[in-house]
C-alpha cells in the first residue's frame, strides 16, 4: 500500500510537524520533489510531496504560490524552516488550510534527502507487494483454470482476489456468478453491455466501480467486475490475467464440447447402421461406460435451441447426441421421465418413445421413435410411444403434412364437384368404399337409391381417372379419405 502523508508525517526520525490539512492526511505519495521554483506546475505530474525552503517565497507571493501547487494536483508541501525562512510564513499556511493543502514543516536537522529515502522505501516495497501479489494471483488462476475448477472456479477466485463480485455474460446473458448473488446486477448491466463492442468499460453503479472487459473467444462473452473501490495496480493485472486464462480455458472448453457432441453423434450413427459392437467398443475406449441394456430410445423435435437446452439438460443423466434435426438419446427405461421433465420445462420440443431394444436393435427402435415423435408433433404433444402410435393403425404411420398433400391432390377434382352442388361424391365413395362396394347397404345408409349411388361412383370414376375396381386404387382412396382435410 502507497506511504500516505500521515505515514509519513508518523515517523519520528523525520521530526515533521503538520500545520494544515490534518482531514486529508490519507492522500498517498508518489513521489518527492525538491524545487525552488515559484511555479513548478510544469514539471510536476500530480500526487507529489513538494520540498521547498521557500528561498523566493515572501509573504505576499505565498498565496498565489500555494494556489499553483493546488491546480498541479501536488499531495502536500513540504517546508524546510531554518535556512531562508525561520518560520513557514503565516500567508502560506493561512492559504494552504483555506484551500486544503497539506503543510509539513521540515526542521533544520532533516535533509531533504531523508525524506526521499522515506519516500522512496515506501515506493519499493508497494512495487514488490503489488508484483508479489501479481505473480501469486497469476499462479492461483492459472492452477484453478487448468485444475477442475474450470471458468467456474476462476471467476470464484477472480472475486476473491480483488475483493468484489464478477459476472461471466454471453452476449447478454449471466452463464456464471461469483458470488452467486451476484446475479442480482446482471440486469442492470445490460444497457452497459450492449454499448460495449470490445476491449474495457468502466463505470459506477450503485456506489460501486464496474469493469466490463471481452474476451478473446469465438463467442461474445464478456466479463464483469464490481468492486467497493476502483481497481489498483495490481487489481488491474489481476483481471487481466482472469482474461486471459477464462478465454483459453472457455475455448477449450468449446472444442472438447464439440469434440464430444461429433463422438457422440457418430456412435449414433454406428448404432443405426447395425454396428452396435464397433459403437460400443468405440465408446469404452474413449472414457465413456455404455447404458444399461435394453435400451428405451428417444427422439426430441424441435427449434435448435431447444434442442441444445435440451442436451444441456440430460447431459450425464443418458446418453444423447445431436443427429441432424432432432436429439437422439437411449438407456435405461428410468432415464424416460427425467428426459420427458426437462422437454416440458424447455418447451416447444415433441418426443418419440420406442423400446426397450438390444443395441442390435437399435436401428428398429431409432426408427419408430422417429415415427412417434413426428406424431407427437403433429399433435402438439410432449410424448408418445411407438407403441401407441403403431395402434392407431397404418394412417397414423404416414407423415400428416404427406398424406394431407396426397388426398387433397387425388379428391381434389371431387371436391371441385360437389362444390358445384350437383352431388356429394366424396361422402358417397366414402359410404361406399366403407361397406366394401355393396350398392344396397352403402344405398341405404346414405339414404338415396341404388341407382343413385351407383350414378354418383360412376362419375366418381370419371373424376378420377382411376378403375375403382382396382383393389389397389380402392386402398389408396380409402387412405386419402381418411385424412383430415
Amino acid at each position: 500500500m502507497a506511504l500516505t502523508l500521515a505515514g509519513l508525517a508518523a515517523e519520528r526520525p523525520l521530526g515533521l510537524r503538520v500545520l494544515t490539512g490534518d482531514d486529508v492526511l490519507d492522500r498517498p505519495i508518489g513521489w518527492v520533489h525538491p524545487t525552488e521554483l515559484t511555479d513548478p506546475q510544469a514539471f510536476l505530474e500530480g500526487g507529489e510531496l513538494l520540498l521547498t525552503t521557500g528561498l523566493a517565497l515572501a509573504e505576499e507571493t505565498a498565496p498565489a504560490y500555494v494556489r499553483r501547487l493546488v491546480a498541479a494536483g501536488v499531495a502536500g508541501l513540504g517546508f524546510g524552516v531554518g535556512l531562508s525562512h525561520e518560520h513557514v510564513p503565516r500567508a502560506l499556511v493561512a492559504t494552504a488550510a483555506e484551500v486544503g493543502l497539506p503543510v509539513l514543516e521540515v526542521p533544520r536537522k532533516t535533509p531533504f534527502i531523508a525524506i526521499t529515502r522515506a519516500v522512496s522505501r515506501a515506493v519499493a516495497a508497494d512495487e514488490y507487494a503489488t508484483t508479489v501479489r501479481i505473480g501469486r494471483a497469476q499462479q492461483e488462476l492459472t492452477r484453478t483454470a487448468v485444475g477442475k475448477g474450470g471458468p467456474a472456479g476462476v471467476l470464484r477466485k477472480l472475486a476473491k482476489l480483488v475483493d468484489g463480485w464478477v459476472l461471466l455474460f454471453d452476449r447478454t446473458t449471466v452463464t456464471e456468478a461469483a458470488p452467486a448473488t451476484a446475479r442480482a446486477y446482471g440486469a442492470s448491466l445490460r444497457e452497459e453491455l450492449e454499448r460495449l463492442r470490445t476491449g474495457t468499460r468502466a463505470f459506477s453503479l450503485d456506489g460501486q466501480e464496474v469493469v466490463l472487459q471481452t474476451l478473446d473467444t469465438s463467442a461474445r462473452r464478456v466479463l464483469a467486475v464490481g468492486t467497493a473501490e476502483p481497481l489498483d495496480t495490481a487489481g488491474r493485472h489481476i483481471v487481466n490475467t482472469a482474461v486471459s486464462v477464462l478465454s483459453l480455458a472457455l475455448e477449450q472448453d468449446r472444442a472438447q464440447a464439440a469434440a464430444r457432441e461429433a463422438l457422440r453423434t457418430g456412435l449414433v450413427e454406428l448404432l443405426a447402421g447395425g454396428q452396435a459392437d464397433l459403437a460400443l467398443r468405440v465408446l469404452s475406449a474413449s472414457g465413456g461406460e455404455p447404458p444399461d441394456a435394453p435400451w428405451s430410445v428417444l427422439v426430441f423435435l424441435g427449434p435448435p435451441a431447444a434442442r441444445r437446452k435440451l442436451l444441456a439438460a440430460i447431459e450425464g443423466k443418458l446418453f444423447a447426441a445431436r443427429c441432424g434435426s432432432s436429439v437422439v438419446a437411449f438407456g435405461p427405461a428410468s432415464v424416460v421421465e427425467p428426459a420427458a421433465e426437462a422437454a416440458l420445462r424447455i418447451g416447444g420440443l415433441h418426443g418419440g418413445l420406442a423400446g426397450p431394444v438390444a443395441p442390435g436393435d437399435f436401428a428398429t427402435g431409432l426408427q419408430q421413435a422417429e415415427l412417434a415423435a413426428r406424431a407427437a408433433e403433429a399433435e402438439d404433444k410432449i410424448l408418445v410411444s411407438a407403441a401407441e402410435h403403431t395402434g392407431r393403425g397404418l394412417l397414423s404411420l404416414i407423415d400428416p403434412v404427406v398424406a394431407q398433400a396426397f388426398a387433397g391432390g387425388l379428391l381434389a377434382p371431387l371436391r371441385r364437384h360437389d362444390e358445384t352442388g350437383r352431388g356429394d361424391l366424396v361422402e358417397s365413395l366414402r359410404c361406399w368404399l366403407e361397406h366394401h362396394g355393396h350398392w344396397d347397404t352403402a344405398a341405404a345408409r346414405l339414404g338415396v337409391h341404388r341407382h343413385t349411388l351407383r350414378n354418383r361412383i360412376t362419375k366418381a370414376q370419371e373424376l378420377l381417372g382411376r378403375d375403382l375396381d382396382s383393389p389397389g386404387v380402392r386402398a389408396e382412396l380409402w387412405v386419402a379419405l381418411q385424412t383430415p382435410a
